[in-house]
């Protein structure tokens, strides 16, 4: 039998395994609604549920490192609190121990890992039947989650099973009890399973390898060496999920350090039950259980108090997003409502750098100075993160507001607060437009049709044209030019808008399209054009006197009529 260490299937198990991971909380994520976070909230609200429910699940699947790895991912989806959580790690250590029941009692280990296979098996048939909108799809990632976690376990256990079965603990049998504690903690966390270190314990035991005192002390070390499992699939998370290792790592090593230090007395009580010398498995499982029990009863007054401590110790790092609001009282009408103006404008141009960069344009083109975000989040954020954080920033922006709503206001302040705030939510839309049609876009710049990557580069082209003469305009001093300016950039959005559909109709003659690259052309144009026409809108309710909207908007109805009867002139007759 080898005794080496397959170093490179290791590596590759904990790849597999982080991905599973990844996977597993993502579907997570995406499909817990409502009726899902209520469901696990209720199986798992209160201390004894909680721990009952991490027993009687860590019971059926014989895994503690799949359920901590479960809990990790609903504590990291927000569908899990954290007392709960760490109620359910302790009843899981609970639970573990009927593995050493089946052992002892029937020789046979049930091995989850087999069903690594299936889940990948069915999962990625699934994915491949469903549609990437389909609950079914998000489930198929689930079940691939699920297996790749398994299977990124089975590599790592096998990887260094035969080294650690080749390790004789009978060579070691006068270094007292501390080397065989770390012993057992260094196995499991090579194995990556505790069941698999504690049956290779009870193998020794059975076979008088070692005593029944030194089997007790491996046992304990095992139940520290789980908890690897949890941290490594708690490396590069959210706060939260570094709580619940933590708390994972904390509740096994005082409860080890309680075992150790009692073993005598564990012992004792175990061979009023067993005789030792004869029935020692039996025994050994017992001892198992018996002081995982006694952890979770010696801990569970303070759950909520280990909880508060790990919130402090592992915090939320909530950035900072807003600019001017957080520094102004909502109380002090003026100065607020000019705090919100300026919050919504910072609004507008993070959208506009989701934008540019959504068609990977140079913000440096538009920009002449670093935007709040870039200056003040600490770390380089992806254009996923920057959505993230606008959308953070908007609803901030309407808490505010809501504040500002309480105080007493007369009409006019009234009004005005309702203007800004629909300017804002139009800037959103604006956005939304934009991630809509980014893929649409990406597809176009990668597209083998040549007139596909030139209404690529007109969209990039239009796009920093409108940013030019939006944020010129915002520089104007004269409400006045603000106002002929705004409608001047919105005959600017309508004349593109017609040249591109006059320019679409001549390639679609001259045959340089398909018909499905029609419909994308088209849809991608109607939402580029409407969220240029939203951040117009927004900046007209941001920037202008009540008297000029509302000549604005008027010019907006006029323009309409005159398309309506454009369109009826050149529709043929029926």
């Amino acid at each position: 039998m080898s005794e080496h260490l397959d170093l490179w299937k290791l590596l590759a198990g904990l790849g597999i395994f982080m991905f599973g991971m990844f996977l597993l909380e993502d579907s997570i994520k995406a499909l817990s609604g409502r009726a899902f976070r209520k469901l696990i909230a209720h199986y798992t609200k209160g201390r004894g549920r909680s721990i009952g429910s991490g027993l009687f699940v860590t019971a059926a699947l014989q895994s503690s490192s799949a359920v901590s790895l479960m809990v990790l991912a609903f504590v990291g989806a927000g569908v899990m609190s954290m007392e709960n959580a760490i109620g359910v790690i302790m009843g899981s250590n609970i639970g573990t121990t009927c593995n050493a029941w089946i052992v002892a009692t029937l020789g046979f280990k049930m091995q989850i890992e087999t069903f690594a296979l299936p889940f990948i098996g069915i999962g990625a048939l699934l994915m491949i039947i469903f549609g990437t909108t389909s609950k079914i799809f998000q489930a198929s990632r689930l079940l691939i989650g699920f297996g790749f976690l398994f299977l990124g376990l089975d590599y790592m256990k096998t990887s260094v099973e035969s080294f650690a079965q080749g390790f004789d603990l009978s060579h070691i049998p006068s270094y007292g009890p501390w080397l065989y504690l770390l012993a057992g903690a260094l196995m499991t966390a090579l194995m990556q399973a505790s069941s698999a270190s504690i049956a290779i314990v009870l193998t020794a035991l059975n076979g008088g390898l070692i005593t029944f005192e030194i089997g007790a002390v491996l046992v304990i070390g095992a139940n520290v060496g789980t908890t690897i499992t949890v941290l490594l699939g708690s490396i590069g998370g959210t706060q939260a999920k570094k709580r619940v290792a933590m708390s994972h790592l904390v509740f096994n090593v005082l409860t080890a350090v309680v075992a150790f230090f009692s073993i005598h007395g564990l012992v004792w009580v175990v061979k009023l039950f067993f005789d030792t010398t004869t029935n020692s498995v039996m025994g050994l499982a017992l001892f198992h259980t018996l002081f995982n029990v006694l952890g979770v009863v010696l801990f569970f007054p303070f759950i909520a108090l280990l909880a508060r401590l790990l919130v402090r110790a592992y915090p939320d790092h909530k950035a900072v997003l807003t600019v001017y609001i957080d520094k102004t009282p909502a109380e002090v009408a003026d100065a607020a409502s000019e705090a919100l103006k300026k919050e919504i404008h910072h609004l507008l141009e993070e959208c506009q750098l989701y934008n540019l960069r959504a068609l990977n344009i140079d913000e440096k083109l538009v920009f002449d100075h670093e935007l709040p975000f870039e200056r003040n989040l600490k770390k380089r954020f992806t254009l996923d993160d920057l959505y993230e954080n606008i959308k953070l920033l908007h609803g901030e922006i309407f808490s505010f507001y809501a504040r500002m709503q309480g105080q007493k206001l007369d009409q006019a302040e009234v009004g005005e607060l309702e203007r800004v705030i629909f300017a804002s939510r139009n800037i959103m839309n604006s956005l939304k437009n934009f991630k809509g049609i980014r893929l649409n876009l990406e597809e176009f710049d990668s597209s083998e049709n040549v007139y596909l990557n030139a209404q690529y580069k007109l969209f990039r082209r239009r796009l920093v044209e409108i940013y030019h003469d939006i944020n010129r305009i915002t520089e104007l001093a004269s409400k006045e030019e603000q106002y002929r300016e705004l409608l001047k950039a919105f005959v600017h959005i309508e004349q593109a808008d017609k040249k591109f559909i006059r320019q679409t109709m001549d390639a679609i003659s001259a045959k340089k399209i398909e018909d499905m690259e029609i419909a994308s052309l088209l849809m991608v144009n109607r939402l580029f054009t409407q969220a240029c026409r939203l951040e117009v809108f927004g900046l007209k309710d941001l920037l202008l006197a009540p008297d000029q909207i509302k000549d604005f908007d008027r010019a907006m109805d006029v323009k309409d009529l005159m398309d309506e009867e454009s369109a009826k002139t050149a529709a043929p007759e029926q």
